[in-house]
């Protein structure tokens, strides 16, 4: 299984309708708007880094009002893991 977070920025006006979509989409378990430098943040998971690619790609970047995504990978870090 592969994670990961998808910081996203839309049109002016947008995000709510964006996120919507987003949220439908198999593979994607949440969507967040947030403040700052993005407008929402997704997390999306697929069983291959492949899949994962595909769904940020040709699922999510094709939503209306989607402008940009910024894809960031989750890793198992040691330390983590013994918490």
């Amino acid at each position: 299984m592969v994670a990961a977070y998808v910081l996203i920025n839309t049109q002016p006006g947008s995000v709510g309708e964006a996120a919507q979509r987003i949220v439908a989409i198999p593979g994607v378990r949440s969507v967040e708007a947030v403040t700052g430098p993005y407008d929402a943040i997704a997390y999306a998971e697929a069983g291959t880094s492949d899949e994962l690619g595909h769904l940020v790609v040709s699922e999510i970047q094709k939503v209306p009002g989607i402008q940009k995504t910024l894809t960031c990978l989750l890793v198992a870090l040691e330390a983590a893991k013994a918490a």
